[in-house]
């Protein structure tokens, strides 16, 4: 344990500072991420706002390494032929999502740095001074990149940042440059979560520990509509899928990130609601329908439009 203090965690009545524009198309900063075409796409959920921001993509030669390290090769290319994949290279993802509730502008995750989600929230029509919540799903430097500025100051200082209680403690009890440099220094600033707490009216925590020791899910409600924010429960939109047991390089605790990964995918292939997976090809959002012992990604198309 840190020692901190649990402080409160249900998000007040900040003003939502305006509406979503959906799918208005803008171009990425070449000098930012190298990405053209639109980073910030939005739909509604019941009387709420969702959109998610393209941080940056880049690829990676060896994907067998990091989702099936712990099976053949010949699985691996059978599974990835038969999803018109190739084994030598895979395209990561890296897409935090912006929830507008009609009292607070929530941030989950703030993505591989600063400059990196400066277009995608200007395509949304939200500046860094109209979030009023930072949620840090865990704490690899791809989801705290954006916490500060080149300076050290806060990104979002006007924000309430929240996290995972066991996720903060298991980082804070560790040497990690990454969380020292973008977390510890505002530790006060934070509160914290556990399963089941209720940090908005239609936004829930979840426990999904395994990637990392703390890992979090949120449900996201409105109405009759909802949605799951996945983080990094699945890191691959085939492999993870197809075949959750399979060993992803990156969580910490790999059997009960895949007890986790199968419990969630279970429950989101039953319910039949939407998802949004942080390193899903951008948008980032679909379903999930069981497939033999496994399951299949489906892309959304014209769903969540209207």
């Amino acid at each position: 344990m840190t020692g901190l203090t649990r402080r409160n965690v249900m998000i007040g009545g900040a003003a939502l500072p305006g509406a979503l524009v959906v799918g208005r198309p803008a171009f990425a900063d070449s000098h930012q991420t190298g990405l053209s075409g639109p980073r910030a796409r939005g739909f509604r959920l019941g009387d709420m706002a969702v959109t998610t921001l393209l941080s940056g993509t880049a690829p990676n030669d060896d994907p067998q390494a990091i989702f099936g390290g712990d099976v053949s090769a010949e699985d691996f290319a059978a599974v990835s032929a038969e999803n018109f994949l190739t084994t030598d290279t895979m395209q990561f993802y890296y897409t935090p999502t912006l929830v507008q509730t009609g009292e607070a502008t929530i941030l989950f995750d703030t993505g591989l740095s600063r400059e990196s989600l400066e277009g995608p929230l200007r395509e949304a029509g939200v500046g860094a001074e109209d979030i009023t919540h930072v949620i840090i799903t865990h704490m690899h430097p791809d989801h705290i990149g954006g916490m500060t500025r080149a300076d050290g100051t806060l990104t979002y200082p006007g924000a309430t940042y929240l996290t995972g209680a066991v996720e903060f403690d298991s980082s804070a009890g560790r040497e990690n440059q990454n969380f020292d440099a973008k977390v510890r220094p505002f530790a006060e600033r934070f509160g914290f979560l556990n399963d089941g707490d209720a940090v908005a009216p239609g936004v829930t925590a979840m426990a999904a520990f395994g990637h990392t020791p703390g890992h979090m899910i949120y449900r996201i409600e409105s109405g009759a509509q909802q949605l799951l924010l996945v983080a990094d429960l699945v890191g691959h939109y085939v492999w993870s899928f197809a075949n959750p047991d399979w060993t992803m390089l990156y969580d910490a605790d790999k059997a009960q990130a895949n007890a986790s990964r199968r419990r969630v995918l279970d429950m989101l292939s039953a319910d039949r609601i939407p998802m949004i997976g942080y390193h899903m090809p951008f948008p980032a959002v679909g379903f999930v329908e069981t497939r033999d012992s496994g399951f299949r990604f489906v892309p959304v198309s014209y769903q969540l439009m209207g």
